[in-house]
């Protein structure tokens, strides 16, 4: 392989790499936000808080804890996990090809 596709590959798993960091960071992020009661009526934790909402749907209600900052935790959590994951496994792909 010429090394200008090499170079692309590792452009495109970078890509998908930093994708996967920046979704897992909102979720921590929210995660944060909430155990530190953040105020709901800002505007970046909306912002923050309707992102993650987004991105965790799948895991959200997964875990019926009895404490809801337990439940915020591990369904929040899970995702970025999963997305991490998920992501870097990706990411590590496109970079051998």
């Amino acid at each position: 392989m010429s090394p200008r596709y090499r170079t692309g590959s590792n452009s495109a798993g970078t890509v998908v790499a930093v994708i996967a960091d920046i979704m897992a960071v909102i979720l921590g992020l929210w995660i944060l936000m909430y155990l530190l009661d953040a105020n709901r009526g800002n505007d970046l934790v909306r912002f923050v808080h309707d992102a993650a909402d987004w991105l965790a749907a799948w895991s959200r209600d997964l875990f019926t804890f009895d404490e809801e900052w337990a439940r915020v935790v591990a369904g929040y959590g899970l995702a970025a996990v999963v997305y991490l994951f998920i992501g870097h496994a990706v990411a590590g792909r496109l970079r051998r090809y």
